[in-house]
């Protein structure tokens, strides 16, 4: 990899603390760093009702804008929510701009994952079905989920409210 030019602003990989991106992009901003954080919207379960978050693409890394004469590079690693610019012996690499470009027109279009799809394995968490394992085929108004629990040697199909099921891993889908 060829070394940073020194008089232009190139862009670089920063890997946040665990959980602390969007701490780390507020703290960058808040010190008129350019900085850009891929986020999609997925939905969540949030006391059994679905809710559309924003979250990282890539959990637990940024891209920051920088100068390599003129930025504060130490007012970097000492900020809230950063844990190191990504680089190799000691020098920070550098990504394309062509890759910037490229994760920026792809992700405006990422459809909102959500939550549950038809055929996801759920576990329900509360109700006398407790601990029992279901489907999930489909949502049925904003508070209930329809399963399919096999009981009693048979496949029967249940109205359960969202806050009794949580999901478990994706069954592998073709198609």
């Amino acid at each position: 990899m060829p070394a940073p030019k020194r008089n232009v602003s190139q862009w670089y990989l920063i890997q946040c603390k665990a959980r602390q991106d969007e701490r780390a992009e507020l703290n960058l901003k808040n010190q008129n760093f350019t900085c850009y954080r891929p986020v999609h919207t997925v939905e969540r379960l949030r006391h059994g009702k679905r809710v559309r978050i924003e979250e990282s693409l890539f959990p637990g890394y940024m891209f920051i804008h920088l100068s390599y004469i003129s930025d504060n590079w130490y007012s970097i690693r000492s900020t809230r929510g950063v844990l190191r610019l990504v680089g190799f012996d000691h020098q920070p690499t550098t990504v394309a701009p062509e890759i910037i470009h490229a994760i920026k027109t792809r992700s405006e279009g990422l459809p909102i994952k959500p939550i549950l799809q038809p055929g996801d394995r759920v576990r329900i968490v509360k109700g006398p079905f407790n601990e029992l394992e279901a489907i999930f085929t489909r949502q049925d108004g904003m508070e209930r989920a329809v399963l399919l629990l096999n009981l009693l040697h048979r496949q029967q199909h249940m109205k359960v409210p969202l806050h009794a099921i949580e999901p478990m891993e994706r069954l592998t889908r073709t198609g």
